[in-house]
């Protein structure tokens, strides 16, 4: 008896030294769980306009984008490039366009040679004194990926994703394709081999999200002991003209904008109010396109379908977010995974107030200059002024989406920030939470430094200015710097007729009421900051630029 009860004793040790043993190396498994570096992805909308998620006033239905704002935060105050490679360039370097070699676009006349000319801020291609974030990243074991539109350079393979630093890359090098039948040269490339499309039920935006899955899936399988973190880039090519959408989301939308422009950005404007996204002291700016009435009643129907299918592409979009965050959420990728969100741009208004391309190729999977047109981009970057390629409000605002449930605090769920942000801070946030490591040369050459600033602390909680320092932007002539609450802006219009105005951003973020005159000492002060940058940076006149290209 008394030797079984020694058994029992010396059993019960054991076992409970085992247990210790196991919960100490759970404890140790969490703690590493703890270190372990996010999974990171950014997501792009390509000609975008601000007002046209459901969770910034749109009617157009995003509820996947939506629950990412929902359990995130929403920068409602954060700049982009005004166009698509400039916007690329600075997301994926850190830096401004021109610093990169795309001071203006990629792939530019044949008529003159940026080396030649001494222009490297117009070189057309993104220069090798620069780093990628997945550059950036694999020097901390992540695994890089990259799925949708790269646009920062195609004539040499050495300017292709694989390149610069992504391990797999399915997508677009050039700026725009059909969506169902991407060809050459604006054809689809894989890793770096051009590949022909064959499916029937093909459609850009779905394959772009499979692919995004596919890669992470097979990284995954291949890294599981190692827990090898990824950072993916998926840049969408939609809603970017040429309007095309499967048949069963445009159904959705067909007569739904048939009370017009006008009917919709009152619409867009109020609730936008409503929800609190715009201070009660900004304005509706004026109508940017013919009254609704004066169409005839062909026009109307007509123009009802290219928003109707625009908006389609916005919605299979979302539809596709909501494909990778089941995904993740399904492979218990969600927790530890950062997702941004953000446009390359303002809405497009190019093809004129109605719109490019012939009405019969509507609704098919032929043609390719297919556009909305201004008067429908007026309504989609409501309540701002202007679009794509300008400076003003309507072209450089986009929501900056962050969803990240490790490191976002439920008292901050849902949160707006008027804090505001470029795109540089994206690299600077990423290198900030990933811990990596931007050196100071790269192939023996000096790298220029970050010209972005971290918005952890924004989103940890911290709601207080990250830029202290003028920020500024440059495209075809257009000129603008933010300071505080201040925003100079100046819309090209030729050497002699381009005037510099000043916004109150507190006041009048719609940029109706130009302080200039009233201010003359602010005005001055900030343009001989932007003049200053611009020397630093090699910006060039811009009638200099369109001579040469020409």
């Amino acid at each position: 008896m008394q030797k079984v009860c020694l058994i029992s004793i010396l059993y019960l040790i054991i076992l409970s030294s085992f247990g210790c043993k196991t919960n100490q190396d759970q404890s140790k498994l969490v703690k590493t769980s703890e270190r372990q570096p996010p999974n990171i992805i950014l997501i792009m909308a390509d000609d975008m306009g601000f007002s046209d998620l459901g969770i910034l006033g749109g009617e157009i239905s995003t509820p996947n984008i939506d629950g990412l704002g929902e359990k995130g935060m929403i920068f409602s105050q954060f700049y982009n490039n005004a166009r698509c490679c400039p916007t690329r360039a600075s997301l994926i370097t850190g830096l401004y366009p021109h610093q990169t070699g795309i001071g203006h676009m990629t792939n530019l006349s044949e008529n003159y040679n940026a080396h030649d000319l001494n222009l490297p801020a117009y070189r057309g291609n993104l220069n090798q004194k620069t780093m990628t974030i997945a550059e950036m990243l694999k020097g901390e074991n992540y695994a890089t990926y990259m799925t949708g539109k790269w646009h920062l350079g195609m004539e040499e393979r050495d300017q292709w994703p694989l390149q610069r630093g992504f391990d797999r890359f399915y997508g677009i090098l050039d700026g725009a394709t059909n969506f169902f039948k991407p060809v050459y040269p604006r054809g689809i490339t894989l890793n770096n081999d051009t590949i022909s499309v064959t499916d029937e039920d093909y459609y850009t935006t779905d394959a772009f999200t499979d692919y995004a899955i596919k890669f992470i899936n097979e990284g995954q399988e291949v890294k599981k002991e190692q827990q090898q973190p990824f950072f993916l880039y998926l840049a969408f090519n939609a809603p970017h003209w040429p309007l095309q959408a499967p048949q069963q989301t445009i159904d959705k939308y067909k007569g739904k904008y048939g009370n017009g422009w006008q009917h919709l950005r009152k619409n867009r404007f109020n609730r936008m109010q409503e929800m609190g996204i715009l201070s009660p002291d900004w304005k509706l700016s004026p109508q940017d396109s013919p009254d609704w009435d004066e169409l005839s009643e062909e026009q109307k129907e007509e123009m009802d379908l290219r928003m109707a299918i625009y908006a389609a592409q916005v919605d299979r979009m979302d539809q596709n977010i909501g494909k990778l965050v089941t995904y993740l959420t399904n492979n218990d990728l969600m927790e530890n995974t950062i997702i941004m969100f953000l446009m390359d741009n303002g809405a497009c208004a190019e093809g004129g107030e109605l719109g490019w391309g012939d009405k019969e190729q509507l609704e098919t999977k032929e043609g390719y200059i297919l556009s909305y047109g201004q008067s429908w981009a007026n309504a989609s970057n409501t309540p701002f002024r202007k679009y794509k390629h300008w400076l003003h409000e309507g072209g450089i605002s986009t929501p900056l989406i962050i969803h990240w449930p490790d490191g976002i605090k439920k008292v901050n769920e849902g949160k707006f920030t008027e804090q505001y942000g470029f795109l540089p801070d994206i690299m600077a946030t990423i290198k900030d939470v990933s811990k990596a490591d931007y050196p100071k040369q790269k192939n023996g050459k000096a790298l220029p430094a970050l010209s972005g600033n971290s918005l952890l602390p924004i989103i940890k909680g911290i709601d207080e200015p990250i830029h202290t320092e003028p920020i500024f932007w440059e495209h075809e002539g257009n000129k603008a710097v933010r300071l505080g609450r201040y925003k100079l802006v100046m819309e090209w219009k030729g050497e002699l007729e381009s005037v510099w105005e000043l916004y109150d951003m507190e006041k009048d973020r719609s940029e109706l009421n130009n302080l200039a005159d009233q201010l003359p000492a602010k005005a001055d002060k900030m343009s001989k900051m932007w003049q200053t940058w611009a020397e630093e940076n090699q910006v060039q006149p811009w009638n200099r630029i369109e001579d040469l290209m020409r």
